[in-house]
């Protein structure tokens, strides 16, 4: 689990280069251009609602004295609690809108590396968008599920620590397996990709975990988040694949 985690990591140097040699670049801009309405979208969305929600987690607080500690305390919590779910709702987004410029990227960086391997299905854009969004809304389903147990516990002192290591793994794991599947959708079924990813978490979270740290760069992370991830992940998963058929 942890090489294979090192090596989803890994896979990251020879990004930029392959997005270089390949002039891969034309395909990104709507898709980076997706991310950055997403992303804003979510930026106003906290905004504008985080008062909203911060009043009604502050009017649990039924006493009068420390009663405007606690509202400025819940706005913060408020706003957080946007940005922690718009964060997980923002991958999925963009991944399952995006499957239509991403999959053309990982097929040429698969003709490039292994040009006389068979890609056993014929994809069309609607049925690549369709998949995208099969496949988010099923990963966003069980994030939620999973993320939220995690986000209350991350607001208890001590337990916190834990519950926010855990919470960011989940959301890498997650979204190292979007990246995933914009190879994985040539060569398996909707079932099939799903194990294929279960099988090999360690990859998944890895990508995915630089995937969530480059969220944390202003502007430029939500970028160049989206090109450098699914390069390095199709490479990676390319390599899995080529290792199975063996």
């Amino acid at each position: 689990m942890i090489k294979a985690l090192l090596n989803g990591l890994l896979a990251y140097k020879d990004a930029l280069p392959l997005i270089s040699k390949l002039n891969l670049w034309k395909y990104f801009a709507v898709p980076m251009l997706i991310s950055l309405i997403t992303a804003l979208s979510i930026g106003f969305s906290a905004y504008g609602f985080s008062d909203d929600l911060g009043g009604l987690i502050s009017s649990l607080w039924i006493w009068e004295w420390g009663a405007s500690t606690v509202r400025t305390i819940s706005d913060i919590a408020g706003a957080l609690l946007i940005i922690a779910l718009g964060l997980i709702a923002y991958k999925h987004i963009v991944m399952a809108l995006s499957a239509p410029f991403m999959s053309p990227v990982s097929e040429k960086i698969e003709a490039h590396l292994y040009a006389n391997v068979h890609q056993h299905r014929n994809t069309s854009n609607a049925s690549q968008l369709l998949r995208g969004l099969k496949i988010n809304l099923r990963n966003l389903a069980w994030e939620l599920l999973l993320s939220i147990p995690f986000l209350l516990l991350s607001l208890i002192p001590v337990v916190g620590v834990l519950a926010t290591a855990s919470l960011f793994l989940i959301q890498a794991y997650y979204a190292g397996f979007g990246n995933m599947d914009y190879t994985l959708e040539r060569h398996f079924s909707y079932r099939e990709s799903i194990n294929f990813v279960k099988a090999h978490r360690g990859f998944a979270t890895g990508n995915g975990i630089v995937f969530m740290l480059f969220l944390l760069i202003p502007f430029v992370g939500i970028i160049l988040v989206l090109p450098i991830s699914v390069t390095a992940a199709s490479t990676t998963t390319l390599q899995l694949l080529k290792k199975q058929s063996l």
